[in-house]
């Protein structure tokens, strides 16, 4: 017997890069929704080889962050690739990435751009989250990245 999970029926499309928005995707996937993972052709995602290796030559990186996922190559930065994604992206409910900012909008495969042809979400609408550690706009320049935000008890 199997049993439904709340998100049962969703698919997401994970354009996204190095844990966090990945993460994100995988526990969707938890919930039950089909995630596609799009990786670069001849290289693959990252987390694939960050850490110590599992026997089967894998990083444990990636074999937590794949599991629940569904993995296709594609190169964004083609015609043919970005013609691809707007194709995928007719039937998901979500997409999800986290490049720099105006990287999507750059390859045409920004939110206004899906919508203005027509491209973006499935019969329930879609949602696009940008998951990152410096949401957006990034921290300013001269700033540091990540730390904090006052000074360091102990110092002056």
């Amino acid at each position: 017997m199997t049993v439904a999970r709340a998100l049962d029926g969703l698919m997401v499309l994970d354009l996204a890069t190095f844990v966090a928005a990945p993460f994100c995707c995988t526990l969707l996937g938890e919930f039950g929704a089909g995630v596609i993972k799009v990786e670069q052709p001849g290289k693959g995602d990252d987390l694939r080889r960050l850490g110590t290796p599992a026997a089967e030559g894998l990083s444990y990186w990636w074999l937590a962050e794949s599991r629940n996922k569904k993995s296709i190559t594609c190169n964004l930065r083609a015609p043919e690739g970005q013609a691809l994604i707007r194709r995928l992206t007719t039937e998901a409910d979500i997409l999800a990435e986290n490049f720099r900012p105006g990287t999507m909008e750059r390859w045409n495969l920004g939110w206004e751009d899906l919508h203005a042809r027509g491209r973006a979400g499935s019969s329930r609408g879609a949602a696009a989250p940008r998951p990152s550690a410096h949401l957006m706009s990034g921290p300013p320049p001269g700033s540091a990245a990540l730390g904090p935000s006052g000074p360091t008890p102990g110092t002056p």
